[in-house]
């Protein structure tokens, strides 16, 4: 006997209605796997992002300090230093900055003596000046280098310097070759080669002091800081050179902070910590 057409029409409903149901699970089984899929790929984003950020800070991108507490009215720091070793020269095939360590038989061979070049002196202070507080609460209004060989180049204060010497030594030679270097992205210079003298930078109304060992007059920094006017911008002229003295005839005052000699980058810590005790940054 053969089957109404109704009743197996009603079967194949019922057939399609479980079909119906398998497929709702897998598109959302697929669905499922799909925004794992883009969970993924967010996250191996985010990581090469990461990586392209940590490769591009080499390159001196400009990191952001915290908001300035002081208006432009008020005073802020200057920082001048003086007979930083930075000699490009071609050795081999490629030019370099030259020093002690990796080009000692180069320079006597040339009739120099290894010991003045010391590029990592202007390292080590360029970093106790834009890695302290004073820096970062917005009190530093300008960094000025002045190498060995006369060429005078700014450092804006907001400039995110290499973590390692071997990059510093790159970009210093790229400034010194180039001129200028612009952030990443953006037009602005961050540091720039500009004209001597110096003093043509520096604010009228400023305090010039300058630092030396040698000098006769011996104080403590914190004292002395507390008794220059409130309204007078700060000029810290210090030395970058392994040894010497230096000698600038725009000083108002030459000091010394320590009965020992001091490195530059401790006499910079030193002038950072009194003015953050003056003006109250912690």
């Amino acid at each position: 006997m053969v089957r109404p057409y109704g009743k197996g029409h009603k079967r194949k409903k019922k057939g399609e209605r479980y079909d119906k149901e398998e497929d709702e699970a897998e598109d959302k089984q697929v669905e499922e796997e799909n925004t794992d899929d883009e969970t993924e790929i967010s996250a191996q984003d985010a990581e090469e992002k990461t990586e392209e950020e940590r490769e591009e800070l080499p390159e001196l991108e400009g990191f952001p300090v915290g908001p300035s507490t002081q208006t432009a009215k008020k005073p802020g720091v200057i920082f001048v230093l003086e007979k930083a070793s930075l000699e490009v020269a071609k050795v081999g095939k490629n030019y370099q900055i030259l020093n002690s360590e990796d080009h000692a038989n180069f320079l006597r061979r040339n009739n120099k003596n290894p010991a003045d070049y010391r590029p990592d002196i202007i390292y080590q202070a360029l970093l106790s000046i834009l890695d302290s507080p004073l820096n970062k609460a917005g009190c530093l209004r300008a960094v000025y280098v002045k190498t060995d060989k006369g060429v005078l180049f700014e450092v804006k204060p907001y400039v995110r310097i290499p973590r390692t010497y071997k990059r510093f030594a790159g970009i210093m030679l790229q400034l010194l070759q180039k001129l200028s270097i612009a952030a990443v992205g953006k037009r602005e210079k961050l540091l720039r080669v500009i004209k001597n003298p110096v003093t043509q930078h520096l604010p009228l109304n400023s305090r010039k002091i300058g630092f030396s060992h040698s000098s006769d007059k011996l104080v403590e920094m914190e004292k002395y800081v507390a008794g220059v006017g409130g309204d007078t911008d700060l000029v810290f002229v210090v030395g970058a050179m392994s040894h010497g003295k230096i000698e600038c005839d725009y000083i108002d005052d030459f000091i010394s902070v320590s009965e020992y000699p001091l490195s530059a980058a401790w006499c910079i810590a030193r002038i950072c910590e009194a003015v953050s005790k003056k003006w109250r940054v912690l």
